[in-house]
């Protein structure tokens, strides 16, 4: 929104609103050092955003203390309901004050008042001078009481927080159908639940509106009411409504006094001498966000209104050069993904590229693993994945077509079965209608029910899973999204994203996780189901060239494998050296039974807590997988560690090592940090312990695949051999052969990548497949 207005524009943020926004629409975010950051994100995102759509001339926040406020002291449980705030919620509450001051915005906050009376009365003084025009920013929909023709306006969160609308009078009345000025009365009628106002009992939205839409405030509703109540029902208010009405005058009254923002805290506030400016607070902001570690931040600050360009001119580098000095800084720091040329410049702490791979260089050469692993892995990669981007697969459109068609028919199927059960047509794609079937209509209760950053209840899939034992509809929602997401990511897309020789050339990203996997994207073909008939159906598309069969080579239970060597454990190395089958001996340690008794049932159990263990998973997790009792659960896992031991020792060591290091090391030495790990937030903490547990083990798996890739594409080159690496999905590798008969000269190189003495006699097995498709390869 350009101000193309004469008038200078004034933003007052509502800090608090837009922090607790932000901390649930990003619970999870943490910064390197594991301090939690979603809300400080969110916030200064918003300001960004702010800056870009509305161009401020001033910029101040109002705040709210932690105090209590008068409406406190006339009402004892004003907010008695909302939970005590996280201690990662209060502790960026207190760090935005940092990121206010990094952006050059001054607070304003007065005890004994909210941050929504501080608004009001800055709106309120403010809207008197004719140069001026006021720009509320907030995530709370109570602010819109204050706007006030075009002079005072609301900018506000719809969903999310990037999704923006900005409220003038007339907006306000085309939601509510009455004037800003009346919604205290409103919420003097229909109550807040969130602020623990108590309003009319019995009066809801529906009703709130229509007594004032007809009769106007709530002064004039009951001076109404006290002459005549026949227009009320005329209005289509019931007895029942009318009596509560005149039983509860008070409690209206004074709900409406609580919902009134006052607009005459004794605060002293001048408009800034100087306009507010971006390219002031530049070096302050990069600084902030580099600690942070708001990467994307920085970015967007980049190029935010023209910030000084000295600070950011990019020297022209070469795409082998910025890949080479991009791959040294992730090895050095695997929380660094993708490294841009910035992220280059900020590690070596020097703006001039020649001199900034040098020191990088350097700093690679002084840890000697992290070298090697450089040299001898990661550098050989690069024309490896070239090669296998350039190379591409075909792509089968006419069976992409036909699954298509079939899919959909089924979507249509399975979205009628969904309106049978709700009793109506509604927008299945949209969270709020969808919620109101499910939560209103239904009135299904999930357990420890999740909201959305926006306060909606929330239909994620793992909400969903809650309860989907209690009604038959939510099995066909999950049918339903899942169809949906095959066909709006994969197969109605496809035959738009092919080159005009018919392959894919997907693009697969050699610094893209922590873990040292390659990740894809555009599409990401490792992300196809592989669980379901309909994931595999879409794999069928997938074909070699024309005298080309498609060959897959996979590591069989390849982490399980590591784990075992990298241990030491005897029992599972035994396993492994004698050919058993892993997930049957482990039944057998479990429920102590002979081989000859193990169910099926008890091997599928089995095959979930090795699983299980190598990814930190605890008794309440295991409980849920395999759905058993907690104490069920409990004991299956003591019986493991009876077995197995040394590898519950290993895995003890492996997150002692990390919390006195801050890292994990694989077998051939890449590191991934691990700052969380001593985060006094407990949740925050407890996260970093599970993913150090398998880092090294998914690690050295990464690297095993890795090295493979390398000697099978140098073996191929040198020895003119007509095979082609297209797809590489984390354990498997997946060749165009023209001769099949070079097959078991690259399972050999997989399965010899690690020396005997190195895996401690543990074999690494490799599976092959061959066919005319990716989806029906049959056994080799």
């Amino acid at each position: 929104m350009k101000n193309k207005t004469k008038k200078q524009r004034l933003i007052i943020l509502d800090s608090h609103a837009i922090i607790h926004r932000a901390y649930h629409a990003l619970p999870d975010f943490v910064s390197d050092t594991g301090e939690p950051t979603g809300a400080l994100y969110g916030l200064s995102s918003m300001i960004m955003k702010i800056i870009v759509d509305l161009q401020p001339d001033y910029l101040v926040a109002a705040y709210d203390l932690p105090k209590e406020t008068f409406r406190h002291h006339a009402f004892k449980e004003y907010k008695g309901t909302r939970k005590v705030a996280d201690d990662a919620l209060v502790s960026q509450i207190n760090r935005s004050r940092d990121v206010l001051h990094a952006f050059g915005i001054p607070i304003y906050e007065m005890e004994g008042f909210e941050a929504d009376d501080i608004l009001g009365t800055i709106a309120k003084k403010m809207k008197r001078r004719k140069e001026l025009e006021v720009l509320i920013a907030s995530g709370d929909m109570d602010t819109l009481q204050l706007v006030d023709g075009d002079k005072v306006r609301v900018y506000t969160l719809k969903r999310g927080l990037n999704d923006t609308i900005i409220y003038d009078e007339k907006a306000v009345e085309e939601r509510f159908g009455f004037s800003p000025k009346l919604l205290p009365d409103y919420k003097g009628l229909r109550g807040d639940p969130s602020d623990n106002i108590p309003g009319v009992p019995g009066i809801g939205e529906k009703t709130a509106t229509t007594l004032i839409t007809n009769f106007g405030s709530l002064e004039n509703i009951y001076t109404a009411l006290e002459k005549d109540e026949e227009p009320f029902r005329e209005a289509g208010i019931t007895p029942r409504i009318i009596n509560l009405l005149k039983e509860h005058k008070k409690d209206a009254t004074f709900s409406k006094m609580l919902g009134t923002i006052h607009t005459d805290v004794p605060i002293t506030f001048r408009l800034p001498r100087k306009a507010w400016n971006v390219h002031q607070q530049g070096g302050a902001l990069i600084e902030l966000f580099e600690e942070l570690g708001f990467r994307s931040l920085k970015e967007r600050l980049k190029r935010l209104l023209g910030i000084e360009e000295e600070l950011f001119e990019e020297e022209k580098v070469s795409q082998k050069e910025l890949e080479e000095a991009g791959l040294m800084v992730w090895i050095l720091n695997s929380n660094i993904t993708n490294p841009t040329l910035e992220d280059i410049y900020q590690y070596a702490n020097v703006r001039d590229f020649a001199k900034a791979k040098a020191v990088i260089q350097k700093k690679l050469r002084e840890e000697p693993k992290l070298y090697k692993l450089y040299t001898d892995i990661e550098k050989p990669l690069i024309p490896v994945i070239h090669a296998m981007e350039d190379r591409g697969i075909c792509v089968d459109v006419a069976v992409l077509q036909k699954i298509s068609k079939k899919l959909h028919a089924e979507l249509i199927a399975v979205q009628r079965n969904i309106f049978d059960y709700a009793g109506n047509e509604f927008n299945v794609n949209s969270p709020k209608q969808l919620a109101d079937v499910l939560f209103e209509k239904l009135e299904l209760k999930p357990k420890n029910q999740k909201k959305t950053s926006t306060g909606q209840r929330s239909t994620r899939e793992s909400e969903l899973e809650k309860i989907q034992d209690e009604h038959p509809i939510i099995k066909e929602i999950l049918e339903y999204r899942s169809i949906q997401k095959l066909l709006s990511t994969y197969v109605d897309p496809l035959p738009n994203m092919l080159g005009d020789d018919g392959r894919l050339h997907a693009e697969f990203i050699q610094t893209g996780t922590t873990t040292g996997r390659l990740s894809s994207q555009n599409p990401n073909l490792q992300n196809i189901p592989t669980k379901t008939p309909r994931g595999r159906q879409v794999r069928e598309a997938f074909v070699p060239a024309k005298g080309y069969t498609l060959v897959s080579f996979d590591y069989s239970q390849i982490e399980l494998r590591i784990a075992a060597f990298l241990s030491g454990d005897e029992h599972l190395i035994n396993v492994f050296k004698e050919g058993k089958d892993v997930h049957s001996a482990v039944a057998m340690a479990v429920f102590g039974v002979s081989q000859d008794n193990v169910t099926k049932e008890m091997r599928t159990k089995a095959k979930a807590i090795n699983f299980g263990i190598l990814y930190g998973m605890g008794v309440n997790a295991l409980k849920k997988a395999i759905s058993s009792t907690q104490k069920e659960a409990h004991e299956y896992l003591k019986e493991y560690f009876t077995t197995y031991h040394r590898l519950q020792e290993f895995l003890e060591e492996t997150k002692g090592y990390a919390r006195r290091y801050g890292y994990t090391e694989t077998l051939y030495g890449r590191r991934r940090y691990f700052d969380g790990i001593t985060s006094p937030i407990p949740f925050v903490r407890a996260s970093a312990e599970r993913m150090a547990l398998n880092a090294p083990i998914q690690g050295t798996q990464a690297d095993i695949i890795k090295i493979a890739m390398v000697r099978i594409h140098d073996h191929l080159e040198k020895n003119k051999i007509d095979a082609h690496l297209l797809l590489q999905v984390h354990d498997e590798l997946v060749f165009e052969m023209k001769n099949t008969k070079d097959i078991p000269v690259i399972q050999n190189i997989m399965e010899s990548v690690v020396s005997q003495k190195e895996t401690k006699g543990v074999p690494l097995l490799v599976n092959v497949s061959s066919g005319s498709n990716w989806g029906n390869l049959q056994k080799v």
